[in-house]
């Protein structure tokens, strides 16, 4: 592969290109990751920047339809907007329907969108393994806006914040209880809520919700990323349109704030070093399975097992002999 012509064609928001390069980096063959690896390293500092908008929500919210109309508004203002969805795999098979494109049809049809699913696979957090990587082939490709859509709701899907600027939480009509256990952690790290639905017989009921969620928004700590009012509690409807523009506007609002204060910046640079750290302990974990090092640790967790060492004691030696770390 030509990965010199890969990134011109990149560059030049070759959406063919753009679905090769993904596939690329998601591979897991090491030639494939040498590859991927000088792409990315060939399209840094290419000056172009998205909006990156990470989206989470429970299951049934209407996730896939809310992007399908946000999307569609967007791309009628004349903008590029890429979406990364992310399918969950089955814990038994490892399979993916990764059936995205089948659910925003006509957004799926539109020349100034791109939508590309793929499979968590065993990674946590709502995220690909490589959703960041992805991200970035796409605003190298030129796209203004890019949706981060996560396998579902839960603490850890708190990792797409890491790779957005904007983080929305969707929200159903009278849902609070679907978040109880896991809503102060992503709620913590939510700039905007949408509650979704607000049409028809449930409308009134969206209301009511939405003053609910900003009335637990007050009661919490003000962080310094935030201008005054966020973060903050809407309404909307995928189905009928309404609420998203005024939605799109807030989103503009927060990010040009943060933009013109530095916190846009400095947000990048925090998860440049998050990923870079998190990047590290998996190649760490990934020595593991390897031998020598596997077979090393199989006949520790019998000696383990045996009695004959600790957990401690075992884990120590491992890291010592093998690893090569103090």
């Amino acid at each position: 592969m030509d990965i010199d012509d890969l990134k011109t064609r990149i560059l030049a928001g070759e959406r063919r290109a753009l679905a090769r390069a993904i596939t690329l980096v998601e591979s897991g063959r090491a030639d494939h990751r040498a590859q991927a690896l000088h792409l990315l390293e060939g399209l840094k500092g290419h000056g172009r920047e998205a909006l990156r908008v990470g989206l989470s929500g429970t299951p049934g919210v209407g996730k896939s339809t809310f992007i399908e109309t946000f999307g569609l508004m967007l791309t009628a203002q004349g903008l590029k907007v890429a979406v990364l969805a992310v399918d969950p795999s089955s814990a038994r098979s490892g399979g993916s329907i990764l059936g995205d494109k089948t659910r925003m049809e006509r957004l799926s049809r539109d020349r100034n969108a791109f939508i590309r699913p793929s499979p968590s696979q065993t990674q946590l957090g709502g995220v690909a393994r490589r959703t960041r990587e992805a991200t970035d082939l796409c605003e190298a490709a030129g796209f203004d806006v890019v949706l981060i859509e996560t396998v579902g709701v839960g603490q850890s899907e708190t990792m797409v914040a890491e790779m957005s600027d904007l983080f929305l939480l969707l929200l159903a009509p009278a849902g609070g209880d679907e978040l109880q256990g896991v809503k102060r952690g992503i709620m913590e790290m939510a700039d905007i809520l949408l509650v979704n639905k607000a049409d028809g017989d449930l409308k009134a009921t969206a209301l009511r919700t939405c003053a609910d969620y900003a009335g637990a928004l007050r009661l919490l700590r003000k962080r310094p990323q935030d201008p005054e009012g966020f973060p903050k509690a809407m309404t909307v409807s995928a189905l009928e349109d309404t609420g998203l523009a005024k939605a799109w506007d807030e989103m503009q609002s927060l990010a040009e704030w943060r933009r013109d204060t530095g916190h846009f910046a400095a947000r990048r640079a925090a998860q440049a070093r998050f990923w870079f750290n998190a990047e590290v302990r998996e190649r760490l974990l990934a020595r593991l399975s390897r031998e020598p090092v596997k077979g090393a640790m199989a006949a520790l967790a019998r000696q383990v097992e045996a009695g004959d060492l600790t957990p401690t004691a075992a884990a120590e030696e491992l890291l010592r002999d093998h690893l090569q770390m103090d």
